[in-house]
C-alpha cells in the first residue's frame, strides 16, 4: 500500500522540544509539504515550524531537496509497515490480504482531510529527472506494484500481473477524482471497482 499522508494524529507538535532537532524538522517539513506543497514551502517556515533555525536545519540535511527526498523515503516506510499488518491480520489468506489493502486505501480516499498520496503529489511537483526524490518516489511506487502482483498471485487469480496494474491504475485514479472531485466523485467507488477486478480474474 502506498503511503498515503504524513500521520499526525496523537502525535507530538514537530515544535515538541522533546523532540530531537532532526525530528523536528522531519514532522514540520513532512506536514507542510502535505498541506501546502513542496515548491511552495521554503527552508524558512520548516524551521520556524520545527522550532529551530536553518542553520541547524542545514546541519542535519544539505539541502532542501535532500529533507524533500527523506521525508518521502519516511512517508513510504510506514505504508510498508501496512504490507505487515495486513498478513498478522490474515495470515496464510491471501484473498483476505488483497480485500484488506482495498479496504485501507478506500478508507483513506474518504477522510475529508486527506490530499491524496504524498508520493503521488511529489512527482507531479518535482518535473527535474534528476531530483533525489524522483528516485525515492519510482522505487516505492515499482515496489507496491511488485508486492500487489505477488499478492495477487498467492490468491491464486489469474494473469495477476494484469490484475496488479489494474487495481494499481484504479487506486491511483481514484485518489486523483477525489481531489478533483470530491468524496462524492468517481472514486468514492473505489472498493465496488476493485472488488469487480478482483471477480474478473477468478479462476473459471
Amino acid at each position: 500500500m502506498t503511503a498515503i499522508q504524513p500521520a499526525t494524529s496523537g502525535a507530538k507538535s514537530p515544535a515538541d522540544e522533546t523532540l530531537p532537532p532532526r525530528a523536528r524538522i522531519m514532522a514540520a517539513a513532512r506536514e507542510l509539504f502535505y498541506r501546502q506543497g513542496i515548491k511552495s514551502v521554503g527552508v524558512d517556515a520548516i524551521a520556524e515550524a520545527a522550532g529551530t533555525n536553518k542553520m541547524t536545519l542545514y546541519r542535519h540535511f544539505t539541502s532542501k531537496d535532500e529533507l524533500v527526498a527523506e521525508c518521502l523515503r519516511q512517508t513510504a516506510a510506514e505504508g510498508d509497515q501496512v504490507w505487515t499488518m495486513l498478513e498478522a491480520a490474515h495470515p496464510d489468506d491471501p484473498k483476505a490480504q488483497l480485500r484488506g489493502w482495498l479496504q485501507a486505501v478506500g478508507a483513506h480516499i474518504d477522510e475529508d482531510d486527506g490530499r491524496g498520496c504524498a508520493l503521488a503529489n511529489a512527482a507531479v511537483e518535482l518535473a527535474e529527472r534528476h531530483h533525489p526524490a524522483r528516485c525515492v518516489i519510482e522505487q516505492c511506487k515499482q515496489a507496491q506494484r511488485t508486492k500487489l502482483a505477488a499478492l495477487c498471485a498467492r490468491a491464486g487469480l489469474t494473469d495477476p500481473d494484469m490484475l496488479a496494474d489494474e487495481l494499481f491504475l484504479l487506486l491511483e485514479g481514484a485518489r486523483v477524482c477525489s481531489q478533483s472531485m470530491g468524496p462524492s466523485g468517481p472514486g468514492a467507488r473505489l472498493m465496488r471497482a476493485g472488488e469487480a477486478l478482483i471477480a474478473a480474474h477468478e479462476p473459471s
